[in-house]
């Protein structure tokens, strides 16, 4: 896996002949998706012509839109949905917006490379409509889908051993794949059947400036001593109803009555969850923004003092890295998380690591941490430093770059040039 140098980074800028890609995301809006926006831009500004496909959602209804010259193409999406039946109408709604506005783009913008982020595992059949005009289909491994569908559902049988069929289907239909981690990278090698040299470790890093260090805003705090952040998706696998069961231990057995949870995000059990405070009586503990601008979630996670990944403990979130991780440490903040493999290896000494799923520890070590303040200053600052030597998007940009022009030296080979 080859990472490009700063001299060929600038070379591949000055490339005599044109590139064109198209991008389809299906389950968040672009530039909402931050990665999706830090690749689609960071082509573009490699010389790139670049278009992109995404549903609209809160913010982001225009249809069309151009921004810093990425041509953006919005869809309707059903819901969020629930069930087998809520996801094949979801997919089958996705699929055809997608092929529709695919044509469109072809005839209006042309493209060389379908650069299809999941989930979920299917963008492959729109990039099979165009392979008899020598499309090639460049995978970006968001999640891992077989694994996505145990967290949400709690079992495998007939649709597991489906979404692993579809996982293969994608990866041989890829020509390169770029994988969130050396987990994903791996998947891809052992699972997917790649061969190492078209797999390439792409990481969610930040871009730093737009992850502004600010004042924090008091107010937020609610009158409370202390503010606890959280930014990510409200969903089964996030494991927002352990983050209930761990403010309750918080409150009512620990008698900690000076914290304040601010929790910055939608999805589909943002309800579900609000419901289950308000029965436990903590409401006044918590506040909900739903989905908000980042000038919404920057406040917040400049005000908190820790911030927190409740993520349950699942074969998905045990190999996944998670952005939230990375934004609260490009923002100086320490943070408590269950134990996962890929949590570590992202956050290192910045974080805390209760055990698996365990409640009590988990709003314990909350608590410690908030108590000790030399302790938060300390990992807040391993963590941004974290961040700006390793994991930051100035550090993934050139991989990307490297993975392209991997893909065009195999589309050229195969052409005979």
């Amino acid at each position: 896996m080859k990472v490009l140098t700063g001299k060929e980074v600038e070379a591949a800028v000055d490339r005599p002949f044109d590139r064109r890609v198209l991008i389809i995301v299906e389950n968040l809006p672009v530039p909402f998706d931050r990665r999706v926006w830090s690749e689609a831009t960071t082509l573009r500004a490699a010389g790139y012509a670049v278009s992109v496909i995404c549903p609209t959602g809160k913010g982001f209804e225009a249809l069309y839109e151009e921004r810093e010259g990425v041509h953006i193409y919005r869809h309707p999406l059903p819901i969020d949905a629930r069930g087998a039946l809520g996801y094949l109408r979801e997919y089958s709604s996705a699929l055809f917006h997608e092929a529709r506005l695919a044509f469109k783009i072809r005839r209006r913008h042309g493209f060389h490379v379908i650069h299809g982020c999941n989930p979920p595992d299917l963008i492959f059949l729109i990039a099979w409509l165009f392979r008899p005009f020598g499309v090639k289909f460049l995978f970006d491994h968001h999640d891992i889908c077989p694994e996505l569908f145990e967290a949400k559902f709690g079992k495998r049988g007939f649709l597991h051993r489906v979404t692993r069929f579809f996982e293969r289907l994608t990866f041989r239909s890829a020509t390169v794949s770029i994988a969130t981690n050396e987990s994903y990278r791996e998947i891809a090698m052992r699972r997917g059947g790649m061969a190492a040299d078209d797999v390439f470790v792409v990481r969610s890093g930040p871009k730093m400036e737009k992850l502004q260090i600010r004042p924090p805003k008091e107010e937020l705090k609610k009158g409370f001593a202390f503010l606890v952040g959280y930014v990510g998706v409200i969903g089964q696998q996030e494991g927002m109803d352990l983050l209930v069961e761990a403010v309750d231990h918080i409150v009512n057995t620990l008698h900690r009555t000076d914290i304040h949870f601010g929790i910055v995000g939608g999805g589909p059990e943002l309800p579900t969850i609000i419901e289950a405070v308000e029965k436990r009586g903590l409401s006044r503990y918590f506040t909900f923004t739903g989905r908000a601008p980042d000038d919404i979630m920057l406040d917040m996670l400049n005000t908190a003092d820790v911030c927190i990944n409740p993520d349950r403990v699942t074969p998905m979130n045990d190999l996944s890295t998670m952005n939230k991780i990375l934004e609260y440490m490009a923002l100086k903040k320490p943070i408590v998380q269950f134990e996962t493999r890929e949590g570590r290896v992202s956050a290192g000494e910045s974080s805390l690591y209760a055990k698996p799923d365990d409640v009590r520890d988990f709003g314990e070590r909350i608590v410690a941490l908030l108590d000790d303040p030399e302790r938060r200053e300390a990992m807040g600052e391993l963590g941004r430093k974290r961040i700006l030597t390793s994991f930051s998007w100035e550090h993934s940009a050139p991989v990307l770059l490297a993975a392209y022009e991997r893909l065009y030296e195999k589309i050229g080979a195969k052409a005979g040039r």
